[in-house]
């Protein structure tokens, strides 16, 4: 059971490089002083608006500074090529939010951990291996394979034609043409789009305020989707606290994957399987993906002594460590 006390939501400009800035909110807690805080981002093609802001109020409710932005070309966030999604991009935008609430007065700068969700949750697992400011991160439905996930999504006779697609993307930009596009969701065989399961129609087609989400994003974003393999860092987030929240059901980034990168995972690592499939944490298991996440940021975040450390091999239970 989350704690509730007040707390204000602000409208926050982060600069990035390029001269962009991102969109964010920033939670601030009730209190007087230094708070631990926690940075935010939504997956592939999302925006805050997108589900997401319930698990920031919680926080926040928690006692934690939290801020929760836009990606580059998304939503409130600068961008001159909209719906353009580059992993790596987005990754180094990120650093730049961890730096940003660094500087924050209210945030104790040695306690900011960070929470990503689905393509995002891939972000997490990057960023967890690769920035040893983060105390700790919550991955939850994880991108792990680009790869992986694409022999599941794309029959093997619609590959041919899908790359085919990415070709002449690419031939058309050295020629000056702007990046082609595609819907993101679409129940329409003949309408190219990322997703065409009816959940991922529900979840994005949400009614968000006009203006912020369009239903496109380029065709190269697919491409590099491909080719995005955050679950090679996944033994490298240690000694960082990980928890990953995996949707026993999820057809999207796909439990099996999520499920064997944990085990891949070193410690101290924790695992929170729940029902459902990817959209169940912000939909009706949200209680139970809130509630894990916000354990894990108290357990880490909230003791200014702790530090990071391995747990011994015969401290690790036979279940490894999962709730």
């Amino acid at each position: 059971m989350t704690t509730v006390s007040a707390q204000s939501k602000l409208d926050v400009r982060v600069p990035v490089e390029g001269g962009i800035e991102l969109g964010a909110w920033l939670f601030l807690p009730d209190g007087d002083g230094l708070h631990p805080a926690i940075t935010m981002a939504h997956g592939f093609a999302g925006t805050k608006e997108h589900g997401v802001e319930r698990f920031a109020h919680a926080f926040a409710a928690a006692g934690f500074v939290v801020l929760l932005h836009d990606h580059r070309n998304f939503g409130t966030s600068g961008g001159d090529v909209r719906g353009d999604i580059d992993p790596w991009r987005q990754i180094a935008d990120w650093r730049r939010a961890i730096s940003y609430l660094e500087t924050r007065p209210e945030v104790d700068p040695t306690r900011i951990g960070l929470w990503g969700t689905s393509y995002a949750g891939g972000h997490a697992l990057v960023l967890g291996a690769t920035d040893r400011r983060l105390r700790c991160v919550v991955a939850q439905a994880p991108t792990i394979s680009g790869y992986e996930q694409g022999l599941r999504r794309v029959s093997p006779d619609a590959t041919p034609a899908l790359e085919h697609a990415f070709n002449e993307d690419e031939r058309a930009q050295l020629r000056g043409e702007v990046p082609r596009r595609q819907a993101v969701v679409s129940g329409d065989p003949s309408v190219p789009a990322a997703y065409r399961s009816q959940e991922a129609i529900d979840f994005y087609l949400q009614p968000i305020p006009e203006g912020l989400w369009n239903n496109e994003v380029s065709l190269r974003s697919t491409r590099a989707a491909r080719m995005y393999e955050p679950g090679a860092w996944v033994s490298r987030v240690s000694p960082t606290p990980l928890l990953m929240v995996v949707a026993n059901n999820d057809k999207l980034t796909v439990a099996d994957l999520a499920l064997s990168a944990y085990e891949r995972a070193l410690e101290p690592k924790r695992l929170a399987l729940i029902p459902g499939g990817h959209f169940d944490p912000y939909l009706d298991q949200f209680p139970l993906a809130e509630a894990a996440a916000t354990g894990w940021f108290r357990e880490h975040l909230l003791n200014p002594g702790h530090e990071p450390r391995a747990i011994p091999p015969s401290a690790i239970s036979p279940n490894r460590n999962r709730s």
